[in-house]
């Protein structure tokens, strides 16, 4: 099982250096978006419908709220938005 996934894991490196950088950025960019729709619709679910703008920043404390100093200007800006 672990050489199988080592092996995977070369492939898939392999693969990813072979892309161009702005391909590679473009995949990122993408799975970010994909990462935030996922926590975005995980915090609907649980707490209901939100105002755009108060989903934004619940989802922008999900993402960066491990950090003190982020934690703090997102609960400034949660404390500002309705819902």
């Amino acid at each position: 099982m672990e050489m199988a996934r080592t092996q995977a894991e070369a492939r898939f490196r392999e693969a990813q250096d072979a892309l161009p950088a702005h391909a590679r950025v473009a995949r990122a960019a993408a799975m970010f978006v994909w990462a935030r729709g996922v926590i975005g619709r995980e915090i609907l679910a649980r707490s209901g419908p939100l105002p755009a703008e108060r989903l934004k920043w619940e989802t922008a404390m999900r993402l960066y709220g491990s950090n003190a100093t982020s934690r703090v200007l997102i609960q400034r800006m949660l404390d500002h938005v309705s819902g």
